[in-house]
């Protein structure tokens, strides 16, 4: 078995093409792990490159982000506490337009004397006046990787690079790849001009859906005999927690920073997990979503790092600092991040705080809707909830007020059983409007939540709300400093009627604004006379630009309010077909995650067919089915678990109970 001390290079993926790739390019694969540390929840692919001993390690299924490539690292000290750096490789999306950067092309992080190598872009707040502005920026990569990116970069101006042949020697060696990993036709690398924007689902392919037309279109003369291809750029990265998908944003970020790539993970690592990263590129930080070029972008990047382990002496490597002696540091970095993530979502706080706005905070007392927005942006599964996002209903609930159209507000009511997925479809809600930056600066929104007693009352949401709204618009201000003036600067709490008064009066100096509520029925009033349910009915009355997406069971008080003013098009049952297709995806995604079903295509079979015929649209029932169903050994016993299963969320419940 390996000896752990024995690695003295990390190198962490974050999806499973990136892993596939990384192991491909080890010279030679060495022996599982006898034992590893009790606290460490990675699993490890090890090696040789060159003369160097290399651990690869994966960011769990579905989970990607700052929060877990830091839990990565730190898991990864806690076994392998002789590591000197660490390598992070994969795919990004690339910028092109202050470099020729194309897909298949490599951005290597380099040093940027004002930002490091490694931006942060949502570390700061976007503001009314569109100008990104950052109170931190994160390390350089170590000395002796930026020497080595020197000398590879001086062999590749004077020789070219032979990153292609290296791609080709892997595939030829296992040809199962080639239809994943190769380099896909020339053509499929179209570049949309910035103000073209994705006209179907996400999943639908830009010849299909957006055309071909020169117009939409920027071409670019081919790559001459002499010029590499792919490409190596060298230049500063930009890192955040959720995906770039606008090109408006990624533009103005390119030109006010000289930002090259954009990708999700490097930022969790950079201040105490020493590293170099290194992106291929797949698309263009864009809404046109190239998957076509994942494995090959992947390839790219992971032969990039082998040739770079190959110009550095292993004496070298062994004179520099063991970044185990940092894992205490890495620990702090992973819950840093985790509550970064956190204010990130919800926008409050990302601003430099001055004393009158910290002094306004602890006097609302506002709870915080980002921990119930993560938890459950944790649980999503990506290919679920996108029938929603393109519904003709969402869709016009999201479109920003035309003038002179027929109404100046909008109201979505999506209603489900228990269990349904109600929370986790909020979420993407929360997400899509997010990453619009038109948007996301007049988005607002809250939980109600039965577990926590701070968020099951009108007056607490109102609280949030108003929060959200002084700390991302600026104009709101004034009306809240008066409210605060008037209550003895801070000394009385304002009363539920004065908040309400503030929050209408703030909505109608904020202009157009996005309010997204999850879970009326957890509110402890809301009765139709003052309670919530009145509030809602009256900000939708209302003439002002209010856009408002609700979710809740089908309660008898909730549905005879609603659909007393609300007219059919805007309450939505969440159930039927496109519920029975996300579970099945679910369904399949979570049994090919089971380890020891891994080759068992009649297990899997199995377990797919029965869970997604019983599921009766509830999602968290078939969630909990899952954590007994992967504890059985074998088929007979998944079998007997299958032919034993619960017939409803009450009954999984008492089980588990039991």
């Amino acid at each position: 078995m390996s000896d752990p001390a024995s690695y003295t290079v990390g190198w962490i993926c974050a999806v499973e093409t990136e892993y596939v790739a990384a192991q491909e390019c080890l010279d030679a694969e060495h022996p599982k792990l006898a034992a590893q540390d009790a606290a460490d929840n990675n699993i490890y692919t090890l090696g040789t490159i060159g003369t160097h001993n290399v651990v690869v390690a994966c960011l769990p299924h579905w989970n990607y982000g700052l929060v877990s490539a830091a839990n990565v690292a730190r898991d990864m000290l806690r076994t392998f506490s002789n590591v000197r750096f660490g390598l992070m490789v994969g795919i990004g999306g690339g910028v092109p337009t202050k470099q020729d950067v194309r897909l298949g092309d490599i951005v290597v992080s380099s040093l940027n004397y004002e930002n490091g190598a490694v931006f942060q872009y949502n570390f700061g707040q976007t503001v009314q006046d569109k100008v990104f502005r950052t109170t931190g920026y994160l390390n350089a990569p170590p000395l002796l990787l930026q020497t080595a990116v020197r000398e590879l970069k001086v062999g590749y101006r004077r020789r070219g690079n032979n990153i292609v042949g290296a791609i080709n020697t892997i595939l030829e060696r296992n040809p199962r790849l080639c239809d994943e990993y190769r380099r896909p036709n020339p053509a499929t690398d179209r570049l949309y001009k910035s103000t073209v924007v994705h006209k179907g689902a996400s999943h639908e392919s830009c010849v299909a859906v957006c055309g071909k037309e020169e117009a939409d279109l920027i071409v670019r003369t081919p790559r001459s005999e002499y010029e590499d291809n792919p490409k190596v750029h060298y230049g500063l990265i930009a890192s955040a927690d959720q995906l770039m998908k606008d090109a408006m944003v990624r533009d103005r970020l390119a030109e006010e920073k000289g930002v090259l790539c954009f990708e999700m993970e490097a930022a969790g690592l950079m201040n105490h997990f020493k590293c170099l990263v290194i992106r291929g590129i797949c698309d263009y930080a864009d809404s046109h979503k190239n998957e076509e070029w994942q494995g090959y972008a992947a390839m790219a990047a992971a032969v990039y790092a082998k040739e770079l382990l190959g110009t550095i002496v292993p004496t070298k490597v062994a004179a520099e600092k063991k970044l185990g002696e940092l894992l205490g540091k890495v620990h702090e970095t992973a819950r840093d991040v985790h509550t970064l993530a956190s204010e990130t979502r919800r926008n409050v706080g990302e601003l430099k705080i001055d004393s009158h706005l910290e002094k306004i905070r602890n006097w609302l007392k506002p709870p915080d809707p980002s921990t119930n927005f993560n938890n459950a942006r944790a649980l999503h599964h990506e290919n679920t909830n996108q029938w929603l996002l393109d519904s003709e209903a969402y869709l016009k609930c999201k479109t920003p007020y035309v003038k002179g159209a027929k109404d100046s507000n909008s109201f979505l009511w999506l209603n489900g059983i228990p269990g349904c997925g109600k929370t986790i479809l909020s979420s993407s809600v929360v997400a899509d409007l997010e990453q619009n930056a038109v948007l996301s600066p007049s988005l607002i929104y809250f939980y109600f939540d039965f577990n926590d007693i701070e968020k099951q009352s009108l007056e607490n949401a109102v609280r949030s709300l108003i929060a959200q709204l002084y700390y991302k618009r600026r104009e709101v201000r004034t009306e809240v400093d008066t409210l605060y003036s008037s209550c003895d600067k801070g000394a009385r709490q304002p009363s539920i009627a004065e908040l309400r008064e503030v929050f209408r009066m703030a909505l109608q100096q904020a202009g157009e604004i996005w309010i997204v509520i999850e879970a009326l029925d957890e509110c402890s009033k809301r009765d139709s006379t003052d309670g919530l349910l009145s509030w809602i009915k009256d900000l939708r009355k209302s003439d002002l630009q209010v856009h408002i997406l609700v979710t809740s069971r089908p309660e008898i008080d909730i549905k005879s309010a609603v659909e007393d003013w609300a007219c059919d098009e805007e309450i939505i049952f969440l159930g039927g077909e496109p519920v029975e297709n996300d579970i099945k995806s679910y369904v399949q995604a979570r049994t090919k995650q089971v380890q020891r079903w891994k080759d068992r295509q009649d297990i899997q079979q199995e377990v797919e067919t029965a869970l997604t015929k019983d599921a009766h649209g509830m999602f968290r029932w078939v969630s909990c089915q899952f954590d007994s169903l992967e504890k059985c050994l074998d088929r007979k016993s998944v079998q007997n678990t299958l032919a034993n299963l619960p017939r409803t969320l009450d009954d999984t419940y008492a089980r588990i109970l039991k």
